[in-house]
């Protein structure tokens, strides 16, 4: 990046830093992960008013500055996301959703696709608080991983190519195990597995339901893949107080 640019984003965090200044994270579709600096944000009269805090969607100036911390220079609201906030639980699913786009991807490489899931997640939760449900939060870090290049194998055995008996799912292997190579995998059921195939298949607002067990054994399948292929420990959805 060079001069100024102007880039839909969203708000991952929003960090104090001074006296009266906050650093941003930022998820933008053409720039991927961006920091930047927004001076005198937290001032009392400050032309940026509210919208620099987490889960807003904006369209904002950047200018370059040194480094990889850019400078804000302008800012307008495209979605404020104010309901979810009335939730503790869509507030506690959109800080999960923040954070494994930011955990997942760390780097200024564009994907499109993951803002607007994100987007699109955010504008769910907004809408209804009845998307703050563990499957909803797992779908969307599946086809998280999918836009990573990480997606697990479901089809068939990761192994051998078995269509049947996928009793099994190892994150080393690359996704689902017959009953013939599931030595060094953990049991995954068939609801677990069917919960996964529907979860890709469907959009966001359509993620299938399944009980607490399979979810958690789909949540597994899905946390060791992030952590084998990427090295990236998601925070845990299923079964948390």
């Amino acid at each position: 990046m060079a001069g100024s640019l102007k880039t839909e984003a969203i708000v991952l965090r929003s960090i104090r830093y001074g006296e009266a200044d906050r650093i941003l994270h930022l998820y933008t579709p053409g720039y991927g992960r961006v920091a930047a600096i927004a001076k005198g944000a937290r001032r009392a009269r400050t032309r940026f008013g509210g919208r620099l805090e987490p889960f807003f969607h904006i369209r904002v100036i950047l200018h370059e500055g040194r480094g990889d911390l850019h400078r804000v220079i302008g800012v307008d609201t495209v979605a404020a996301h104010a309901r979810l906030r009335d939730h503790a639980s869509t507030l506690d699913a959109a800080a999960r959703a923040c954070d494994a786009v930011a955990r997942l991807f760390e780097t200024p490489e564009p994907h499109p696709e993951v803002f607007r899931l994100l987007a699109n997640e955010l504008a769910l939760l907004d809408l209804d608080p009845a998307h703050a449900r563990p499957a909803t939060g797992l779908a969307f870090r599946l086809k998280l991983l999918l836009a990573a290049g990480i997606m697990p194998q479901l089809g068939s055995c990761a192994e051998c190519g078995e269509s049947e008996h996928l009793h099994g799912f190892s994150a080393a292997a690359g996704g689902v195990v017959c009953s013939s190579c599931d030595a060094a995998s953990f049991p995954l059921g068939q609801e677990s597995h069917s919960f996964l195939v529907g979860s890709l298949r469907r959009p966001l607002a359509q993620a299938p339901d399944a009980s607490e067990l399979a979810l958690a054994q789909a949540e597994r399948a899905i946390t060791e893949t992030a952590e084998h292929h990427a090295h990236v420990r998601l925070r845990p959805l299923v079964g948390r107080r």
